[in-house]
């Protein structure tokens, strides 16, 4: 093979290895949130699904609407926090992903440049 399709072939490899890297990262994402008081813990995943929540005996004494509240609010924390881990492994992907500027070129473009 040419040295060019061998750089071809290195760059989809490399390609390839960054978006299964990814794909594991993204499924390896949890984040947990437990309330101050710790009656509320509730943990997502990469989505925003709910994959635990525990309930300490404290939360018994709280009325229903209370309860659920915190549950809610112990959520939405959890998935804030998800988010955060999520955006964090995309931006890598978009970074590996994003072809180097070609600095050899010559300074008056491209033939299809304006």
């Amino acid at each position: 093979m040419s040295a060019e399709m061998d750089a071809l072939l290195g760059r989809v490899n490399d390609q390839l290895a960054t978006l299964e890297s990814t794909l594991h990262g993204l499924s390896q994402v949890r984040a947990r949130f437990t309330a101050e008081d710790r009656s509320v813990t509730a943990e997502v995943d990469a989505e925003g699904a709910l994959t635990g929540l525990w309930l300490a005996e404290s939360a018994t004494t709280r009325s229903p609407a209370e309860v659920s509240r915190l549950i809610l609010w112990a959520c939405q924390q959890a998935a804030m926090a998800a988010t955060t881990q999520r955006a964090r492994i995309v931006a890598g992907l978009n970074e590996s992903l994003t072809p180097a500027p070609d600095i050899s070129g010559s300074l008056g473009g491209s033939p299809d440049s304006a």
